[in-house]
């Protein structure tokens, strides 16, 4: 049971680093059987639409993420997006775990974390490279990794 907690928690933590990534990733992982979720609540993320909609969100997050107009993580809006798919994602792993709610909490823990934590580091390497772009690219690669390896390990 405690692995299912770390693992909704580190979920939650790419969803701090990119918001779509974590849902994206579970979906992709309830589609392709990693993630026993027949039956459950959370059996509609292994529809193709679900996968397809979370994946379409996460390439445009991607784009996104680069341009000079994208507002900060930290605002509101971006906060709460990352907390709300950390808690979806989270849930869903904690589904699997049998504890849904422990999942989603454990999701909302890292999501806060990898928010905070995720600005800190990019901010930090940006600093060191003299600009965003090399920053966000590797940030991008943590979460899509991340992401997989939280996912496989689940099954």
């Amino acid at each position: 049971m405690a692995t299912f907690y770390l693992l909704a928690l580190l979920i939650g933590i790419v969803a701090g680093l990119r918001a779509m990534a974590a849902p994206a990733a579970v979906a992709w992982g309830a589609w392709l059987g990693w993630l026993p979720l027949a039956g459950t609540w959370a059996s509609f993320m292994g529809h193709w639409i679900a996968v397809a909609i979370f994946t379409v969100l996460a390439l445009v997050e991607l784009v996104t993420d680069q341009l000079p107009s994208t507002p900060s993580r930290k605002v509101p809006q971006q906060f709460g997006a990352r907390i709300l798919t950390g808690a979806l994602s989270g849930a869903v792993i904690g589904t699997v775990g049998g504890a849904a709610v422990g999942g989603l909490a454990a999701g909302v823990i890292g999501a806060i974390l990898g928010t905070l934590g995720g600005a800190a580091a990019r901010a930090s390497l940006a600093k060191s490279f003299g600009r965003d772009l090399p920053a966000a690219l590797i940030e991008d690669g943590v979460a899509i990794l991340g992401a997989l390896l939280v996912v496989s390990l689940v099954a």
